[in-house]
């Protein structure tokens, strides 16, 4: 591990155009040889967009795959690249009544905020924007290997402090950094199991969906502002876009809220659809008595 964490650190001198054009050629290579995930990717585009023909998803399976490696390999210049370079690939994009071209400091700073991030492959570069103006709070998978677990850490940490939390950790911490005015990245929109979650819509079909950012949002008074991040054409660099925050979110109805959280991410992913993170089993749990879609799939 410690080899290819060397090898990463090398990757961040290069060219975007370069490095991005390196990820795509391991994506494409990545999605002749992982069956199982590809079966993944496309039974989930077969579910989500069943107007597309056989070969129009297999292309766009294929794309995503390019994506996610591009996103993996230039996660080294999020790690390493001076902050100065960030600044130029990162193009930031605002709403109505928000700095122009800035992140939002101080509507962040106004209430408690959370920041929903769907799993987009470049979510990594909306931390980055907003870790390098103001510190922030996360959620993130603790990693078995302890050196790259270190790097992940350190990388998210690198400009402002980041409060970083595992699933293990529960809800307390989120809600103590949350009433502390430290916004929280958000990313509600993976299976995690039918506790705490409901059945809701995506794409049409009922997904088990954590009722999380809802029931957060309600008992801090806290604010959802929505923050997508993708990549600039022609490896140009990425766009961070902050939409405005939802008025009346999120009501007294937990469940219609979750619904208007999917109903956004699905617009989004018409947007960007090679970017969404397509090879995670997100319809893995079921309704009683429904089959599953990933039965013959690891």
């Amino acid at each position: 591990m410690k080899f290819l964490l060397g090898l990463m650190w090398l990757l961040h001198w290069l060219p975007l155009p370069v490095l991005g054009r390196l990820g795509e050629g391991v994506g494409s290579l990545l999605f002749m040889v992982m069956g199982p995930r590809r079966e993944i990717a496309l039974t989930n585009l077969r579910l989500t967009m069943p107007e597309l023909s056989e070969a129009q998803r297999r292309a766009l399976a294929r794309q995503h795959f390019q994506a996610y490696s591009r996103s993996v390999l230039e996660r080294s210049i999020l790690w390493w690249a001076p902050e100065a370079r960030l600044r130029k690939l990162i193009q930031v994009e605002t709403s109505a009544g928000m700095p122009a071209g800035q992140v939002p400091v101080a509507q962040l700073a106004d209430k408690p905020t959370i920041l929903l991030c769907p799993h987009f492959v470049c979510l990594d570069v909306g931390g980055a924007a907003v870790a390098m103006e103001i510190s922030a709070s996360s959620m993130y998978v603790a990693q078995k290997n302890q050196a790259f677990d270190q790097v992940l850490r350190k990388g998210r940490a690198r400009f402002k402090p980041v409060r970083l939390f595992t699933r293990q950790d529960g809800i307390k911490p989120i809600m103590r950094a949350l009433k502390e005015k430290l916004p929280y990245f958000m990313l509600p929109d993976m299976d995690f199991g039918a506790k705490d979650a409901e059945f809701v819509p995506f794409f049409g079909v009922p997904a088990a969906t954590l009722t999380a950012t809802a029931r957060i949002a309600a008992a801090t008074g806290g604010q959802v502002m929505p923050v997508i991040a993708t990549f600039l054409p022609n490896y140009q660099g990425y766009r961070v876009k902050f939409y405005p925050v939802w008025e009346n979110y999120p009501g007294t109805d937990m469940v219609a809220a979750t619904r208007r959280m999917n109903e956004f991410i699905e617009e989004r992913v018409k947007e960007a659809p090679a970017e969404y993170f397509w090879t995670h089993k997100r319809f893995k749990t079921r309704p009683d008595g429904e089959p599953s879609f990933y039965s013959k799939q690891r």
